[in-house]
Formats: structure tokens, C-alpha cells, sequence
């Protein structure tokens, strides 16, 4: 069972100011349903790197979503009489995205824990596990009981019911917190960490497929508010929770998780363990770098636009546009990039319906742009006072001494530090994932989760990058060299 994490807390409290002036999401209460089946689709919100529940497999080089939630997600389409739309996002970004309106229902591996029922409804709980421990097959024998664990290091993911029981039932072990599955059976499989403690059927899904690790059960004791998986819904959605009731009703009656969806989740897991070479998901990384380096290239030429726009407003003798120029570029310098991207696709996102993907080039070029800005303005700066002093005896006006004179002196002068900035921006991009872009880092995670394997994607992922800013340096040297000529 997955919990929210940090981020998507502060995503939310940060987005709360937001939402009173944004648009209502379903604010009558009584047409949730029927807007679902006016507009042709429900949009289920998951975040697919949690088998057996939610996860990708690669089928003849394609991707594709499977597992037993979108089995359930389907089913409850196919009785509203509607498509199913399935929206990749990170875990810690549902939430957000279901108070803004960004998709209809979680249905995502969540428990309907009380802090979650004060800003969502919940419907009744569609499946009910109990918490495994994972362990390295070798060290078995070495953990009979969770005694046995004092003093040693065992880890969940952090702010899940698992951190939780970890915290008040092993009171003696060394809690690690981590924010992704993949990085938990790293940590475990490289020993970092003694023992990992995940819901019983992932931990399962792990276990059968990586004979190095076995699962083994917890003993945890849970109350009935912390146990089972509900489908979450924005508040007040009466009429679509009713609904959706009904089809879970159906789906238990007919005990189809456990006859249908399980094994067909199975059988979907065999398929991306029969080959997990990093060949096999070139394709995964290949497009994972095709929005890398799309959105690197609009950052930079976007950020780079932009920033000058903001540097020459800062030597403009008008005092609102300098003081507006100096306020963005301290207020963007001073909060984090992933605040900003989140705070562009959820709380922007609310006025103007835009995607993940423009949300995350948006924010990687207002983001780029105040850095490029200083830079630029450090290189107008610089270049000497006599070059414009000339310009002026010779009659040029200030616009085009600013465009002859002293911007291609400037350019020379702070050509290394954009350069810098250029390649800093291309691994920035890594910070999109957090909104569901595919990029590279993305892909990694996918790739981690659907194959069983840590080090390899991330070995994989590096190498890419470090050839993209090899090249990169290269060509910048190249250009340097030129203007060092001219």
C-alpha cells in the first residue's frame, strides 16, 4: 500500500491558497456521475511502478500500463458506460492532481487513512492485504522474528503505513525512509539496509521474480482504518462514489481480483522478466531522452530569450520594470525548481487546462531564465564603460550601442558561465518526472520497477547523460574558440 509522501503534502499545502480561486472541482456534488459520462471518459490517476497493482511492461517494444488496478479501472469504465483514460503521475503527485481536476479518480494501491478523508472521498475498500518483510534469501535464517531486527537497519517508503508500523512496532530497529520502491530493493539487494517492509503482494511480486529475495510475513498488527485499498475521488463526489460502489460490489461478488486480476497481473509480470536486459528497453530510455533533450532545448533558447528580456529590463530607467525584473529573479532563485513545476501544472493548471508536458517546460524556462538573467546582466556589467562612451561620440544610439557594441562583448565575456548553465539545465530536466513527464529519469524508474534491477538503469541513464553534456561541452568549447578569434 502506497502512502503520500512529503512532497505531495507540501504540494498541497502550498496549492491550498490556490484552490479558493481556481475552478471548482464537480462543486455540485449530485452531477459528479454525470459529468463523467457527459464527457465520454473517466480519468484514473496511478502511478505505474507498484506491481502486482499498477506497472509498465514492454510488449514487443512497446509500452504499455497493466496490473490489477487498471483491471478494476476497466471494469468500473465498462459499468458507467464509459473509457477508460489512465494518467501516469509520480505517487506524492495524485492527490494534487485529483483536487485540481487533473483526473477523476486514484485508483492507485491508496489507503483511506483519516488525514487523506478530510480533503478526498473514499470508496469502500476494494482489496485487503496484510505486510510482508523482504529479505535477501540469505539471510533468512538471520531474522526469525521482528526481535530480531534491533539495531538493524529496515526501511519503507517514506510517510506509508509501513514507515508507520516500522516506527511503533520495531521500535528498536534503525527506520530508514526512502521515496520509491525501486530505490528500497536497491538499498536491500546492495545491503544497505537489512530488511524492507512493503504490502504483502508486492512484496510477493518481488519475491517471484528475483530469486535472490524472499518475503515473509510480518505479523503487523493494523487497525481497520489503516487496512485495505480504496479508490479515491474529490470531495463531495456523492453520485460517482455511489457509482463506482456498485461496480466494486460487482467485482467482489464475482471474486474477480482473486480469479482474474491477480493472474492476469501475473502473467503480465512474466512478460517483463523474460528478457530484462537494458537492450531489451532501449526503447525506454531512447524516449525518455527524446523529452530530455526536447525540453533541454526549449530551456535553453526559451530561458535564454527570456533572461536577456530581463536582464536589459534591470538597467531600465523605469523603476516598476526594474523592481519586477529583481522580484522574479529573487523569488524564482529563491524557491525550489520542483515547487515551481508542480505549482505551474496544479495550481496554474486550474485557470488554463495545459499538459504535463508544456506545465514542465513552462517551469524549466521561467526557472532557466532568472539564472540566465543575472548571468547576462554580470556580462553587460562587465564589458568596460568607455566601449558605450565610444559608441556615443560616434553618434550610435543607446538600443543600438546595446545591440553592437556591448551585448556581443558581454556574450564573449560570460560564454563559459552559460555553458555551465546550459548543462545544468539539461540534468534539471530530471525534475519534470514529478508531474509524469516520461524524460529520462522517468524512464529509469519504470525501467527499475518492471525488471527487478537497481544499478543497471541508473548506470545506463548516467552514461546517457554524461555523453549529452560531453557533447554539449564540446560544441560550447568549439563556439568559444570562434569568438576568442573574432
Amino acid at each position: 500500500m502506497k502512502f503520500l509522501g512529503h512532497w505531495g503534502l507540501f504540494s498541497i499545502i502550498l496549492l491550498f491558497g490556490c484552490l479558493t480561486y481556481g475552478r471548482p472541482v464537480h462543486a455540485d456534488t449530485d452531477a459528479s456521475l454525470a459529468h463523467v459520462q457527459a464527457k465520454g471518459t473517466l480519468v484514473m490517476g496511478t502511478s505505474p511502478n507498484y506491481p502486482p497493482y499498477e506497472f509498465q511492461i514492454n510488449k514487443h517494444g512497446k509500452s504499455q500500463i497493466v496490473g490489477m488496478d487498471i483491471e478494476i479501472g476497466k471494469q468500473i469504465a465498462k459499468d458507467l458506460g464509459v473509457k477508460l483514460v489512465v494518467k501516469k503521475l509520480s505517487f506524492d503527485s495524485l492527490l494534487p492532481a485529483l483536487t485540481t481536476g487533473k483526473v477523476d479518480i486514484i485508483l492507485s494501491g491508496m489507503s483511506p487513512t483519516p488525514a487523506r478523508r478530510k480533503s478526498v472521498n473514499f470508496t469502500n475498500i476494494y482489496y485487503t492485504e496484510g505486510e510482508s518483510i523482504l529479505l535477501n534469501k540469505t539471510e533468512h535464517n538471520k531474522y526469525p522474528t521482528k526481535s530480531a531486527f534491533n539495531g538493524q537497519k529496515v526501511a519503507a517508503e517514506t510517510g506509508t503505513l509501513q514507515y508507520n508500523l516500522i516506527k511503533q512496532q520495531m521500535p528498536n530497529a534503525k527506520l530508514i525512509g526512502m521515496s520509491s520502491a525501486a530505490n528500497l530493493i536497491l538499498a536491500l539487494k546492495t545491503h544497505k539496509v537489512a530488511a524492507v517492509v512493503k504490502g504483502t503482494a508486492s512484496a510477493t511480486a518481488y519475491a517471484k521474480n528475483d530469486p535472490n529475495l524472499v518475503a515473509v510475513n510480518g505479523h503487523f498488527k493494523t487497525s481497520s482504518a489503516q487496512a485495505g485499498n480504496a479508490i479515491a475521488l474529490p470531495k463531495g463526489a456523492q453520485s460517482l462514489t455511489a457509482a463506482i460502489n456498485q461496480s466494486l460490489a460487482k467485482i467482489k461478488h464475482q471474486h474477480l481480483i482473486q480469479r482474474q486480476y491477480l493472474k492476469t497481473a501475473g502473467k503480465y509480470l512474466k512478460v517483463n522478466t523474460a528478457d530484462t536486459s537494458m537492450w531489451h528497453y532501449r526503447h525506454y530510455f531512447l524516449r525518455g531522452l527524446e523529452y530530455t533533450l526536447l525540453i533541454a532545448l526549449i530551456g535553453i533558447i526559451g530561458g535564454s530569450i527570456l533572461g536577456l528580456c530581463l536582464a536589459l529590463l534591470r538597467f531600465n530607467r523605469l523603476l516598476p520594470l526594474r523592481w519586477f525584473a529583481t522580484a522574479y529573479v529573487e523569488f524564482v532563485r529563491g524557491t525550489p525548481l520542483m515547487v515551481q513545476i508542480m505549482f505551474v501544472y496544479f495550481g496554474i493548471g486550474m485557470l488554463v487546462d495545459v499538459s504535463a508536458l508544456t506545465a514542465g517546460i513552462i517551469a524549466i524556462v521561467l526557472n532557466s531564465a532568472a539564472y540566465l538573467s543575472e548571468i547576462i546582466r554580470g556580462g553587460i556589467q562587465a564589458v568596460d564603460v568607455g566601449q558605450s562612451e565610444a559608441a556615443a561620440s560616434l553618434g550610435l544610439s543607446k538600443n543600438a550601442n546595446m545591440r553592437y557594441v556591448v551585448l556581443p562583448q558581454a556574450v564573449k565575456i560570460i560564454w563559459p558561465a552559460l555553458g555551465n548553465q546550459f548543462i545544468n539545465l539539461i540534468k534539471d530536466t530530471s525534475m519534470v518526472s514529478i508531474i509524469g513527464i516520461t524524460e529520462l529519469i522517468y524512464q529509469v524508474g519504470i525501467v527499475q520497477a518492471d525488471t527487478y534491477r537497481g544499478v543497471a538503469p541508473i548506470g545506463i541513464a548516467m552514461i546517457i547523460y554524461f555523453i549529452i553534456c560531453w557533447l554539449l561541452t564540446r560544441l560550447l568549447h568549439y563556439y568559444e574558440q570562434h569568438l576568442n578569434y573574432e
